[in-house]
Parts: structure tokens; C-alpha cells; sequence
């Protein structure tokens, strides 16, 4: 299926359902949505950090530290989370994701969802899909720190690891 043909649920300011459209239709018109952050890290600890693809509907191109994406219609914060981390990491079998906190991510240009950040612990050898990831490697977090001011990363990833740093540091 073309994944401008995925039905999402849009929802309000309070995360509840309003309607259902096809992803593009949604995008195009801005319709706010539901989507899953995941951090992945290998048994050292570290980052798993990839390079989207030109060809994604959404921040092509972009480096993210998460894997993730939209959850779709009918479907739990918590199924999304389990099957785009095994979807974008090329996995089966790995832990169900530990969810950690949600919150709404607006630019004020159109761009709006809930997003649920989750963590996971990946002990097994990745294979992202050719499709979703042009680069990928696991980096120690100094790393992905120092890469924030070089690499163009997408805009929603950056907003959950802000949150989220602030979340471990109990802010």
C-alpha cells in the first residue's frame, strides 16, 4: 500500500478522536494526528541515529534519533511503538518499547500530533528498510550531542530529545 493511502485517526487538542483521512490527505491539510518517538539503543548504550530517505513524505532527507512514525487508525500509542521500532530497525521479537511521555508537537506551520516517546533496548543485529533509511549508525549520546549543530535533523525528532533530556533530568 502507498503510505499516502494509510488511514489515520485526526484528533484535537485533547488527543481524542475526530475523524479519520487517508496520511497525505491529512498532511496536506494539516489535520493533527498521532505518531510514536522510539529511542533505540544497542547493549552499549547507544544511540540508534539513521538518515531518512529523499523519498519520505515527511523531512526527507533529515538525520532523527528516533525511529518511529505515525500510528494508524484504531491502533494503540503502544502497537505503533512495537511495530515501527521492529519495521525501521529490520527486527522481529525485540522487548515492547517502555513508553516514557507524550506531548504535543506543533510548529505553528501546519505541522501538529501527539507524539508518544518511548525507549528500547535492541540486542540484535538492525537491517532498516533500504525504503525509510539512507545511513545508520549507533552513537554514543556525546556524539549525537555534538552532531546537533552539524547535521540537519528533522524538527519533531529534535523537540522529543529536548523533552526527553529534560524528562531523565527530572525537569
Amino acid at each position: 500500500m502507498n503510505p499516502a493511502d494509510e488511514i489515520l485517526d485526526i484528533v484535537d487538542e485533547n488527543d481524542q478522536v475526530i475523524a479519520q483521512y487517508p496520511r497525505g490527505e491529512a498532511y496536506a491539510r494539516g489535520l493533527r494526528h498521532r505518531c510514536v518517538f522510539i529511542q533505540a539503543r544497542d547493549a552499549a548504550g547507544r544511540l540508534f541515529v539513521h538518515r531518512r530517505t529523499a523519498t519520505k513524505l515527511v523531512f526527507p532527507a533529515l538525520y532523527d534519533m528516533f525511529v518511529g512514525g505515525v500510528v494508524g487508525a484504531g491502533e494503540s500509542y503502544d502497537e505503533a511503538a512495537l511495530r515501527e521500532a521492529e519495521e525501521e530497525l529490520g527486527v522481529s521479537g525485540l522487548p515492547r518499547p517502555a513508553f516514557l511521555f507524550k506531548f504535543l508537537y506543533d510548529d505553528g506551520a501546519g505541522n501538529s500530533w501527539w507524539s508518544a516517546v518511548y525507549e528500547v533496548c535492541c540486542e540484535v543485529p538492525v537491517r532498516p528498510q533500504a525504503e525509510e533509511v539512507q545511513w545508520y549508525g549507533f552513537l554514543p549520546e556525546e556524539e549525537v550531542r555534538e552532531r546537533l549543530g552539524e547535521w540537519e535533523w528533522v524538527p519533531d525528532g529534535l523537540a522529543a530529545y529536548e523533552r526527553l533530556r529534560a524528562f531523565r533530568a527530572g525537569r
